[in-house]
């Protein structure tokens, strides 16, 4: 049988989209934006993360771009970007007229580390963005240690890790500001597309959020007009009245990925070939996607025969993930008239990114979700199992 779809909304959704328009037929008015709903969505969101300050963007994209923003960083800044990411988290630094520095991965993971940081630190540095892949929270402790030594800010993006853990506390509360994204394929959604800003510091709240709204002088009563430059990438409050049903199921959403991830850990624990992905100890996943680690001089095939067979038997497999944005067009081609690499001396070439090649060179992954149970983790076990018998080498 096929593995069960994942049925992300329901009727409780729906009713809270259907009383939105409801009222607004009932009062001949409209709903829009930085309204009740989004106040609401954005104040239970800073309490889930403990407490802070939480602003409503239309993207996870975007949630980045108003990130930077907030930091207000001088043209022709540096900032370093994780080798493994969507575009959206590495993009939002060439539109802000700075330059993106990518720095390796740890050898073991998706995610960045400290180690490949501090290599390509240089005195341009300005801030570093570290994105925790696949729900995997990157190791916070040697990065947050190397980040404060040299004074630089922090935005984590949590886009693909909603709910995950590092040493007790969720990603997204060690960085100056987070960065989440909320569209329809992560762990929560705000109906088809939204995303988050997070901080717990008040003047880079507003500094984000004014950037997020043309520069409207929120907090700032007598500016009489709009104080900077920015765009309207406001979440709106049909989305946030969504968002608020997603966020209250959020935990156990959590719970669900991660006893799926840990049956299938266990489950594989013995065998010599196939692994999930290595974490930090201190970490608490909550497993966008299962990393799983080949050990190739255990097998007879590569990657992409195990895979393969992997979805013969059923299982939904994406055999590669090498979204090395080192390695796209839009970085080697540089092709932005205003991009900031064209400015005179700032053309750095990308550095080789041999960590980030060989991780996904060895790596693949399984598609999972909350709604998985017992017997789907038999299942991916018992496949990974007989593939990894059927070509294991003598």
């Amino acid at each position: 049988e096929p593995m069960p779809p994942r049925r992300l909304f329901g009727e409780d959704e729906k009713e809270a989209a259907v009383r939105l328009f409801d009222e607004a037929i009932r009062t001949g008015g409209v709903f829009g934006y930085n309204g009740p709903e989004e106040e609401a969505f954005e104040g239970e969101f800073a309490d889930a993360l403990g407490g802070g300050f939480a602003d409503g963007v239309n993207s996870g994209t975007s949630a980045v771009f108003t990130a930077l923003g907030a930091l207000q960083l001088p043209g022709g800044s540096e900032v370093v970007v994780p080798p493994i990411t969507d575009p959206g988290g590495a993009m939002p630094v060439v539109v802000l007229n700075c330059v993106p520095v990518f720095a390796d991965c740890d050898p073991r993971s998706y995610n960045i580390g400290a180690e490949q940081i501090e290599a390509v630190l240089t005195e341009r540095t300005r801030a570093i963005i570290v994105a925790h892949i696949a729900g995997e929270p990157a190791d916070m402790g040697p990065i947050m240690e190397l980040a404060r030594g040299r004074g630089l800010p922090v935005i984590e993006d949590c886009a693909q890790a909603h709910g995950a853990r590092y040493d007790g506390r969720p990603v997204g509360t060690f960085g100056e500001l987070s960065a989440f994204s909320t569209m329809s394929g992560k762990h929560m959604a705000t109906a088809a597309q939204g995303g988050v800003v997070f901080t717990r510091d008040e003047e880079l709240h507003w500094r984000q959020k004014r950037f997020a709204d043309r520069g409207k002088p929120f907090n700032l009563p007598d500016a009489g007009s709009n104080v900077v430059p920015g765009l309207n990438l406001n979440l709106n409050e049909l989305a946030a009245a969504v968002g608020r049903v997603q966020l209250r199921k959020l935990p156990e959403i959590v719970r669900g990925r991660r006893a799926v991830g840990e049956g299938v850990k266990a489950g594989v624990a013995d065998l010599e070939a196939v692994s999930v992905g290595w974490h930090p100890p201190q970490a608490e996943c909550s497993y966008w996607f299962l990393r799983m680690t080949l050990e190739p001089d255990h097998l007879t095939v590569g990657k992409d025969e195990f895979a393969a067979a992997l979805a013969a038997e059923g299982i939904p497999v994406n055999p590669s993930y090498r979204h090395i944005q080192a390695e796209s067009n839009w970085v080697r081609t540089r092709r932005s008239g205003w991009c900031p690499w064209l400015f005179g001396e700032i053309e750095p070439d990308p550095p080789p990114m041999p960590n980030a090649v060989a991780v996904c060179e060895r790596a693949f992954n399984i598609g999972v979700h909350e709604g998985y149970g017992e017997q789907e983790i038999r299942e991916i076990v018992a496949a990974l199992r007989k593939v990894e018998a059927a070509y294991r080498k003598k």
